[in-house]
């Protein structure tokens, strides 16, 4: 075959209807920054003592499976194979007319759904098929000027050769920096802006007699709702039912919706983690199945540093006290429907910050760079949820 570059090849998947059968044909092709899936096997050496000082007198095939890693950028529809495979489960729900979500949370089992992975490989002149294939990592990286990223790590059963396949990437709408924000609250209530009180406040900056407790607010959370002015914000906690606002009400206002404390990020990293095992049994080179194990949440972020109140009063607090986040990526370039915008949201009810630099240089703005690790929240059942917000109307 004639030399190559990357370009010309192409890497798909599908949802597999039977796990461990390998669809026929790809359901969506994806434009990728880099491609590393190969086939991989195991040998055992035959390494005894045979009266010469050579290493070994030969190998022997023990495990024959695929796998490798993928880039590809975030787009609104064809993320949701992978995230259901990722986490396990799906719930599909029409908003209106041409505009569905795709809720994607943790399904409690050792077997998430699998994909068959396909590769268009016209520089060997052969394309493959890889049946049982799954996700054991990605990272969902926003960093400045970029396309956002997935980077993902896969594993699945050795190839099988097909007959000549005839990739079509379909455009999708995608997801740049710009269309990021960050929000985060003592509850995930807070951060994504359902958490609502009653107090009395009365042109002053003072609200008192909150109908719920301080512990859920934090300094810099929005506050909205009659007769509190735009970009109102909390600016201090009085006590375990009253706060100061950033500005005084125009007049009484008795009711409050509480939103999650905007921070300005320069870059954000989740890393989701589902510990795949090779199910390898005696009998066959090929793994039975490939199994999930502990579920884990991780990532980073940077921003400037301009107060304590974004994250170091949390970092110090002992006990620890854990912080819920809420990421919105919402390209409004484009509408869906008649007034939506594909978005994706990202929703982590309980994370703990586990390590606090920030970087003081002479010449240089300074900067505090976090670590973070996410755990299971009893009181709302759950680690994380993804939403896809698209044009499909079927669930993936």
């Amino acid at each position: 075959m004639p030399k190559q570059i990357g370009r010309l090849q192409a890497f798909g998947f599908a949802k597999e209807t039977t796990r461990g059968t390998a669809q026929s044909s790809a359901s969506e092709w994806v434009p990728f920054d880099d491609l590393d899936f190969d086939e991989k096997a195991d040998n055992v050496t035959a390494d005894q003592a045979v009266g010469v000082i050579e290493d070994s007198i030969g190998e022997y095939r023990v495990k024959n499976y695929a796998d490798g890693t993928f880039k590809i950028p975030l787009t609104d529809t064809t993320p949701g194979f992978l995230f259901l495979s990722l986490l396990g489960a799906q719930a599909t729900a029409t908003v209106t007319s041409g505009v569905y979500t795709h809720t994607f949370t943790v399904g409690e089992t050792a077997q998430h759904p699998t994909l068959t992975y396909f590769l268009h490989d016209s520089a060997g002149g052969t394309d493959y098929s890889y049946a049982n294939g799954v996700l054991h990592k990605m990272d969902i990286d926003v960093q400045l000027k970029k396309f956002v990223q997935l980077s993902c790590s896969a594993r699945a059963q050795k190839g099988v050769s097909q007959s000549t396949f005839s990739p079509s990437i379909t455009a999708e709408n995608r997801f740049i920096s710009q269309y990021m924000t960050f929000a985060t609250a003592p509850t995930l209530a807070g951060a994504n802006g359902t958490l609502t009180a009653t107090g009395t406040c009365s042109t002053t900056i003072h609200i008192t007699g909150l109908s719920i407790s301080t512990t859920l607010l934090r300094v810099g959370m929005t506050v909205t709702g009659t007769n509190i002015p735009a970009g109102a914000t909390i600016a201090a906690i009085v006590s375990a039912s009253a706060v100061d606002l950033s500005v005084a009400s125009t007049g009484s206002a008795t009711s409050y919706t509480f939103g999650g404390a905007n921070v300005a990020l320069k870059n954000f990293k989740m890393t989701i983690d589902e510990s795949i095992e090779d199910q390898e049994v005696l009998g066959s080179v090929a793994p039975a199945d490939f199994l999930n194990k502990e579920f884990k949440v991780s990532g980073t972020l940077e921003a400037i540093y301009q107060n304590e109140t974004d994250f170091r009063n949390a970092f110090l607090a002992t006990p620890q006290v854990a912080q819920a986040m809420y990421v919105q990526l919402v390209n409004t370039d484009v509408t869906i429907g008649s007034t939506y915008y594909p978005s994706l949201l990202i929703s982590l009810d309980q994370v703990y910050f586990k390590e606090l630099a920030i970087k003081k240089s002479p010449k240089d703005l300074i900067y505090q760079s976090l670590k973070w690790d996410a755990t299971y929240s009893l009181a709302d059942s759950e680690m994380l949820n993804i939403v896809l917000q698209n044009a499909k109307s079927s669930s993936y």
